[in-house]
């Protein structure tokens, strides 16, 4: 079980992708920038250069802890210390028993899911009380990373 680069690749575009949907004045992008009090000016001030070049980083970076938290078999990998040629004939077996286990987009969607609600919504939230932000700001946003996970979680776990 080995880091998959362009599975990385794939999610962290779909990232970009989802937020071009998401944030476009005829989805949420409108009531984005009402309830983020982002005005014109700010957004044509932006180096969008720099925006979406650290944009895609952190995607990415999140797309490698998606694919460990949506590969069961990355779990098996960690037991035998990483290195599956020291291991023991049964993860081999193990292996050829269950190598391919869950690997599908639904499966690697619901993790997506489920680490959108239960890390990305309580960061996003925490971040947003206190900026003084509104339950719309905190729904969009987080609402965004949810979907997003889920997509990156699909396409890490299902991809070969």
């Amino acid at each position: 079980m080995e880091i998959n680069f362009l599975a990385l690749l794939a999610a962290a575009v779909s990232a970009l992708v989802m937020g071009a949907i998401w944030y476009n004045p005829k989805v949420f992008g409108t009531a984005w920038a009402q309830a983020a009090e982002m005005t014109e000016e700010k957004m044509k001030s932006a180096n969008m250069a720099k925006i979406f070049i650290l944009a895609f980083v952190f995607a990415f970076m999140l797309a490698i802890v998606l694919q460990l938290l949506t590969i069961h078999q990355t779990g098996a990998l960690g037991m035998i210390g990483g290195d599956p040629t020291a291991a023991k004939p049964s993860y081999q077996a193990f292996m050829d028993d269950y190598g391919q286990a869950y690997r599908t987009f639904k499966h690697g969607a619901l993790h997506g899911t489920m680490a959108g609600v239960l890390l990305a919504l309580p960061v996003l939230g925490t971040n947003a009380l206190f900026e003084r932000k509104s339950t719309r700001y905190i729904l969009i946003n987080s609402g965004y990373w949810i979907v997003t996970m889920a997509i990156m979680g699909g396409i890490v776990c299902a991809w070969p």
